[in-house]
């Protein structure tokens, strides 16, 4: 004699049947309708909650600013963002080997001192001054588009502390 389902409420689940509260791995629950949309506790407003933005050593929080020297109030802060970071362009060394090598050969070697590489160098420094407090960070450029990610995060700081 088999025994009843207690998990056949109606609604299609996928894989084997599941203790309510109890989902198997890979499978969603009970009355999850195939695991779409999963609910999540909602997120706490204000107090120490979750940081909302890193910039170097900066983290903004709801209504605070953590650094190491202590913490600053998030209202009426002011951001400023420095770029000290240069792009050079020049032609690698092979490349003048290889024109030299192939301009014995054919002219067409000439071709190779065309050839450039941009590197990066230096780091972007952002600065907060709020409640009294002052604080410098800086961070490390990685390419030309860095300054322009860093603005953004500072930009986005900017309009939290009004």
């Amino acid at each position: 004699m088999s025994e009843p389902n207690p998990y056949a409420d109606g609604e299609y689940t996928w894989g084997p049947a599941q203790p309510q509260g109890m989902p198997g791995y890979g499978y969603p629950g009970a009355g999850a309708g195939y695991g779409y949309p999963q609910h999540y506790p909602p997120v706490p407003v204000g107090g120490a909650g979750a940081p909302l933005l890193s910039i170097g050593d900066i983290t903004v929080l709801p209504d605070s600013i953590l650094t190491p020297a202590g913490p600053m109030p998030l209202k009426g802060a002011v951001w400023n963002a420095t770029d000290m970071s240069r792009t050079e362009e020049k032609i690698p060394t092979h490349a003048i080997v290889l024109a030299v090598v192939f301009a014995v050969f054919c002219l067409l070697g000439l071709l190779f001192l065309l050839m450039k590489e941009k590197t990066t160098t230096g780091f972007i420094q952002v600065t907060v001054t709020s409640g009294g407090r002052h604080h410098s960070t800086v961070v490390p450029a990685t390419g030309p588009q860095t300054f322009a990610m860093v603005m953004g995060q500072v930009n986005y700081a900017r309009s939290l502390s009004v």
